[in-house]
């Protein structure tokens, strides 16, 4: 975006209203990729703008005639310059995302929240928790946003927030603090249950990584400010997923359950373990590929895991 056309926006344009319309059209015009937490360029110039005046975003419809000082004018327009240029999510942007209702800290160290769990947490894993978990492992935790989220649901529950990356571990610690559930979740490094030998859980949940190569080979110049690590697994998406199916029943209580995102690899997972019934859950608002199976499903069919 020229630079003339950029001082122009910041002289012209008044109100909270005037400089999201203009990010909207400038998106528009620019062939953004939308999918770190919105999915339209409405929502994503609200995002940003909501951080330039530090307001909750569902607040900017009651203050969209409100007019933005000349510093407020100038970092929007900076900051819808740099998601254009650079292609950089709106999260990473303003180095917050939101998960479950919650604020969380993010940058390139970790993904940016965007799970569909969020609602089975926010429901408290109904139906499928026939009573409130006492222990629950968040299993490649990024930011620590499932953790976080479910030690909220669950005020009870001891949680643990696993990850192999010590950077994705230093923001979920923060995130951690700024929650301040340090006497609740406990962040540890770990590859899958590598370091849990013996450890118990009433729910398992995570998201792991499970782009397949062809996927990854196409992402959206979006994804590459991700790191590789959370997304890649290798030609299917599933090596992960393989592993946590064949482990996961030593982990769970004898009511335990597991439950795991895998996206786009839902129909590779399928046809890779016919004799596994998964339950995929049906979310209200959008999102799908995540699944549950119970310690007694898992068992059963462990022989067949990770063939």
């Amino acid at each position: 975006m020229e630079r003339v056309y950029l001082e122009q926006a910041i002289t012209d344009l008044l109100t909270i209203d005037d400089f999201v319309r203009w990010a909207v059209s400038r998106f528009n015009a620019n062939d953004i990729y939308y999918g770190h937490g919105t999915d339209n360029p409405h929502d994503e110039a609200s995002l940003l703008m909501a951080y330039v005046v530090n307001l909750p975003y569902a607040a900017l419809q009651d203050v969209g005639h409100c007019r933005l000082t000349t510093r407020e004018r100038t970092l929007m327009v900076e900051l819808v310059a740099r998601r254009i240029r650079e292609r950089i999510p709106a999260a990473y942007l303003t180095q917050q995302a939101w998960f479950a209702g919650l604020s969380f800290y993010v940058d390139e160290r970790v993904l940016i929240p965007r799970s569909p769990i969020a609602e089975l947490i926010e429901n408290g894993f109904t139906p499928w928790l026939t009573e409130a978990p006492q222990r629950i492992l968040d299993l490649c935790t990024g930011s620590g946003c499932i953790a976080i989220a479910c030690a909220y649901a669950f005020p009870e529950a001891m949680v643990d927030a696993t990850d192999l990356s010590a950077d994705a571990l230093a923001v979920a610690e923060q995130n951690i603090e700024q929650h301040q559930l340090q006497h609740q979740v406990t962040p540890i490094q770990s590859n899958l249950f590598g370091e849990l030998s013996g450890q118990k859980y009433d729910l398992i949940v995570t998201n792991p990584p499970y782009v397949d190569a062809e996927d990854m080979s196409d992402l959206p110049d979006e994804y590459r400010h991700e790191p590789e690590l959370g997304l890649a697994a290798g030609e299917d998406g599933l090596v992960l997923v393989d592993q946590l199916l064949l482990e996961a029943a030593e982990h769970l209580t004898e009511n335990g359950i597991l439950v795991c995102e895998v996206g786009n690899s839902m129909l590779a997972l399928e046809a890779k373990y016919p004799q596994t019934a998964f339950v995929w859950v049906e979310f209200e608002r959008g999102g799908d590929g995540v699944f549950m199976l119970n310690r007694e499903q898992l068992a059963a069919h462990r022989q067949h895991y990770g063939e």
